[in-house]
C-alpha cells in the first residue's frame, strides 16, 4: 500500500537527490516507540523526513477508534501541507524507535524555490497520494468487509519471483483499521481464506497470496 518492491523507491517518496537535499535542511530528532509525532488539528508547521524507523498515519475519533490510512518508512515524508499553513489532517505515530529530519515552513519554502524542478516531483507524489485515497474511499463505499479485506491484501503484497506475497507480518488489528472492521470480523476473513485456499500465512507471519484470489 505504501512502498514499491525490494529495492524500489516508495511510491510517495521524492527521488533521492532531492530527498537527500531537503533532509540536509532540517535537524534531526530521534523518538522512542509509540510516539505521537503529529495530532490531527495541530498547526502545521514543519515536514517531516524519515531517516529510520517506521510510523503510521491515521485518523481516530473521542472514543479512540482509529481508521489506519498508511504506513511509512526511511526514504519517505509527511507534513508537506504545510504550504497550506492549514491544521494537519491526520495523526502520525512511530511504530519502533525512528529517526526524523524535521524542516521548518521556512526550510521547505526555501528549498522549493532553489530546487524548482523538485516541486513538480512533490505534486506527482501528492497526485498519488490522492488518487490511493480516492481508491481505498471507494473500496470503504463500494465493497463489503470480505472484499476490502481481499483488496488491502493485494495492494500490500509485492512480487516475489512469481510469487505474490506479504513480506511483514500481517497485524489483524492494523488491517481491521484499514478495513474500517472489526478485528474479529476480520480475523474470520482471514481464516476463511487460508481454509479457501487463497492465501498461506508462513510461520514468520508472512503472506503468501495464491493465483485465486488475484482472479
Amino acid at each position: 500500500m505504501t512502498t514499491g518492491g525490494s529495492g524500489d523507491a516508495p511510491i510517495w517518496s521524492l527521488p533521492e537527490q532531492y530527498l537527500k537535499t531537503l533532509a540536509e535542511h532540517g535537524s534531526v530528532k530521534a523518538y522512542p516507540k509509540n510516539a505521537v509525532i503529529v495530532n490531527e488539528g495541530d498547526q502545521s508547521d514543519s515536514l517531516y523526513v524519515i531517516v529510520s524507523g517506521k510510523v503510521k498515519i491515521y485518523l481516530a475519533d473521542e472514543e479512540g477508534k482509529e481508521v489506519l490510512l498508511n504506513t511509512q518508512g526511511p526514504g519517505e515524508y509527511f507534513g508537506e501541507i504545510i504550504l497550506d499553513e492549514g491544521p494537519r489532517s491526520a495523526s502520525v505515530m512511530t511504530l519502533e524507535p525512528s529517526k526524523f529530519s524535521i524542516v521548518s515552513k521556512t526550510q521547505f519554502q526555501q528549498f522549493l524555490a532553489t530546487h524548482p524542478e523538485a516541486a513538480l516531483e512533490l505534486i506527482r507524489s501528492l497526485i498519488q497520494k490522492v488518487r490511493s485515497l480516492t481508491k481505498s474511499v471507494g473500496n470503504l463505499a463500494l465493497l463489503d468487509v470480505y472484499g476490502r479485506v481481499a483488496r488491502s491484501l493485494l495492494d500490500m503484497a509485492e512480487m516475489d519471483g512469481e510469487t505474490k506475497t506479504i513480506r511483514n507480518k500481517v497485524s489483524r488489528q492494523d488491517l481491521a483499521k484499514v478495513v474500517g472492521a472489526s478485528r474479529e470480523m476480520v480475523s474470520r476473513v482471514m481464516k476463511d481464506l487460508e481454509e479457501r485456499g487463497m492465501i498461506q500465512t508462513q510461520e514468520n507471519g508472512s503472506v503468501i497470496i495464491k493465483e485465486q484470489l488475484t482472479q
